[in-house]
């Protein structure tokens, strides 16, 4: 006699794909750790996002960001010191809001 074997449901087949990814450890590892912390924190899913690696990116990532940023403040302190210029040159032809409105 042949055994009928069910077929699969997909909360079976999504459970087996997160074992087989690993989340399942991962998500296991970072729920001991909470569990065992003496000082419990007052943000349990800040907790969990630190311990799986979500508020921190990629070392070269980092080093990527930081070269931006770099060139973006420097590229910001140009643009401030024109903008800065640019208003002391309008102010020779233009009274200031306050003068107009004591006029």
């Amino acid at each position: 006699m042949a055994h009928y074997r069910a077929p699969e449901s997909k909360r079976e087949q999504f459970r087996r794909y997160l074992e087989k990814s690993g989340v399942l450890d991962s998500i296991t590892s970072v729920l001991v750790a909470l569990y065992e912390e003496t000082d419990k924190p007052d943000n349990a899913l800040d907790f969990i996002k630190l311990h799986l690696g979500a508020a921190s990116p990629e070392p070269a990532d980092v080093e990527t960001l930081r070269m931006e940023l770099a060139d973006l403040q420097q590229k910001c302190n140009l643009l401030m010191g024109e903008n800065k210029e640019l208003r002391n040159r309008l102010m020779q032809y233009e009274p200031s809001p306050e003068e107009r409105a004591a006029e």
